[in-house]
């Protein structure tokens, strides 16, 4: 499969199931809903940007899938780094800070990947 159709199909499922169900999001990325009541709140404001995201990323053509992916590509960054961050602090517990982190990166490798072959 095309790295780029794949990562916006992963971005589609994980963002729907943020906002069709929290709760199970919230147990696929190891965290503590019942610590945090805000949680679902904010799981929901992720997926939307991620179904967003992947869907349009599947429509766009040429240029525009071009920048949706190096879009897609910051975003990830942005979680990569939250996820580290939220292990250095202590947030999290370095396995689930690792476990945050790692797809997130992973991602960005993905998308640069798609980029060179999708030329």
């Amino acid at each position: 499969m095309n790295p780029v159709n794949g990562l916006a199909l992963g971005r589609i499922v994980i963002g729907a199931t943020a906002l069709v169900s929290p709760d199970a999001a919230a147990k696929l990325f190891r965290l503590d809903s019942a610590s945090n009541p805000q949680l679902p709140y904010m799981s929901r404001m992720f997926g939307s940007r991620e179904v967003a995201l992947g869907a349009i990323t599947l429509v766009a053509k040429g240029k525009a899938r071009r920048k949706l992916v190096a879009l897609g590509m910051a975003v990830d960054g942005a979680d990569a780094f939250a996820g580290y961050d939220a292990m250095r602090t202590g947030i999290v517990p370095q396995s689930v800070g690792m476990f945050l982190t790692a797809p997130a990166l992973g991602a960005v490798v993905a998308g640069a990947i798609g980029l060179v072959t999708e030329r």
